[in-house]
């Protein structure tokens, strides 16, 4: 089985959670949205932080840049990070593994981004091949890592499901602005 297989089925009950959590929010209300993005922004830095210093980083853009810039033309400051251990290399795959995924959905809901409201975050999908290249570096890493690798992998794939439901809890409970 694909590692891609593999952690899609490690976390597909996580996958469906955060959805449910983050499909609460009407992305055409300013308000709404700019909760939406500061729970995105507070566990999406941790995690490419952690990227950057990787050897995970093939064909990676990090999309930190284009969340602080849709918050600062809401007149919203960056949120302050959520915090994580550093990840080894099979962890930080898995990760990178769900930020990357999360591109797709993206497209999706920028559909759904109020009139006039900036959306560079959720627009920022990848170019032709570059989801698939990033597969096919995952898949290389994770045959060369071995079935110990490939459950690390699967582990950090969860923790950053598990980092972005927490900030949003979070989220909620700071109520809003």
């Amino acid at each position: 089985m694909s590692l891609r297989a593999d952690l899609r089925g490690a976390t597909a009950d996580d996958h469906n959670r955060l959805d449910a959590v983050f499909g609460q929010y009407d992305l055409a209300d300013a308000a709404a949205y700019r909760r939406f993005l500061r729970a995105h922004a507070r566990a999406l830095q941790p995690v490419e932080t952690a990227i950057a210093g990787s050897a995970a980083t093939h064909a990676w853009q990090p999309r930190v840049p284009l969340i602080a810039a849709d918050l600062a033309a809401l007149g919203e400051p960056m949120p302050e990070a959520m915090t994580i251990d550093p990840p080894g290399a099979a962890r930080l795959w898995g990760m990178r593994y769900v930020v990357e995924g999360s591109r797709l959905g993206g497209a999706m809901l920028a559909r759904q981004v109020g009139a006039g409201l900036p959306a560079a975050y959720l627009g920022a999908q990848h170019g032709k091949g570059e989801w698939r290249g990033f597969l096919e570096a995952l898949e290389g890493a994770g045959d060369a890592g071995g079935a110990e690798w490939r459950a690390e992998a699967g582990g950090g794939a969860q923790a950053a499901f598990a980092l972005f439901a927490a900030s949003a809890a979070q989220e909620a409970t700071d109520g809003p602005r």
